[in-house]
């Protein structure tokens, strides 16, 4: 199966949160909202990861690899 890689931005309650997403290169779950919509309680693999804390009070980190609960995901 081919894949394709997806630069997205999630907001949680108190993160946004910026990474890139492998997705399906096509058919089913090559679009973002059908993989959220699949992936239930799951977690979302996201790589090259910045993490902005919405109230300001931490300055910005940078990850490698972060396993974002899909729970949390807000917008």
């Amino acid at each position: 199966m081919q894949f394709r890689r997806e630069r997205v931005r999630i907001q949680t309650t108190r993160h946004e949160i910026e990474g890139t997403l492998q997705l399906p290169h096509e058919g089913f779950r090559s679009r973002l909202t059908d993989f959220l919509n699949t992936q239930g309680d799951d977690f979302l693999p996201l790589t090259d990861v910045t993490v902005t804390y919405l109230d300001g009070t931490r300055a910005a980190e940078q990850h490698d690899y972060l396993a974002l609960a899909a729970r949390h995901v807000v917008l």
